[in-house]
């Protein structure tokens, strides 16, 4: 079976990790789409059989300094009427909240690091309940609320909305599942800036990310897979 999966990436380091391995393994051709520099529309959104939008530094308010959010936003709006397999992450998960009518907004606040999720009863019944008590990867200051009609699935003590779903085949996610530990030294570099601002102790993510990597990564394999089974 050959499918088209469309990954929006908004920073190159910030790739598919461990779902690339996944979406080969099911037979997808998978095509890149490097926001702000290729077209975003519509129309190959919406045709696309799998469409990821990964994460980002930037904020979907943000559309005065980086335009083409306005178009991105608008083309995930209308691939997301057609309710087929979307999957966001971080700022893809905060651009489809937005799309689908929620708020998004900073919090003043950074979570960054490695930490466990709490599920809530509906995340107990989803395909998140495999992650269980496993540290996953958090990297953002921003906060969505949960689009109308979808369930919330996770929380942690200061950013209470850290997953929801829309149906079977809508997923957004706050945190990084996808992220290799292996990997992690791109993002204590892509992100240093981020990292010095807000006082993150850099040796602690990197130990951290070393601890709990092969776990987190079984844990993803299980998660996306039943994801992408169950679409």
């Amino acid at each position: 079976m050959n499918r088209q999966a469309l990954i929006v990436r908004h920073v190159a380091f910030e790739d598919l990790g461990t779902l690339a391995p996944l979406l080969a393994g099911r037979g997808y051709r998978v095509r890149y789409l490097e926001a702000g520099v290729d077209a975003i529309a519509p129309g190959p959104l919406a045709a696309a059989d799998l469409v990821v939008i990964l994460g980002g530094p930037i904020g979907v308010y943000d559309t005065d300094r980086y335009p083409f959010l306005e178009a991105e936003l608008a083309a995930i709006a209308e691939r997301l009427k057609q309710d087929r397999p979307t999957l966001g992450i971080c700022l893809g998960a905060q651009l489809m909240a937005k799309a689908l009518g929620a708020d998004v907004k900073p919090t003043g606040r950074a979570e960054i690091g490695y930490a466990p999720l709490t599920l809530t009863d509906e995340g107990q019944a989803s395909v998140l309940r495999g992650i269980g008590s496993v540290p996953v990867l958090h990297w953002h200051g921003d906060q969505f609320d949960i689009p109308p009609g979808a369930a919330r699935l996770a929380q942690t003590p200061g950013f209470p909305n850290q997953a929801f779903a829309l149906g079977p085949r809508l997923l957004g996610l706050q945190f990084h599942l996808e992220a290799q530990a292996t990997h992690i030294e791109r993002w204590l570099i892509g992100h240093a800036c981020e990292l010095a601002a807000h006082r993150i102790d850099v040796a602690a993510v990197r130990r951290d990310a070393a601890r709990h990597g092969a776990e987190l990564e079984r844990v993803a394999r299980q998660v996306f897979g039943d994801w992408l089974d169950g679409c």
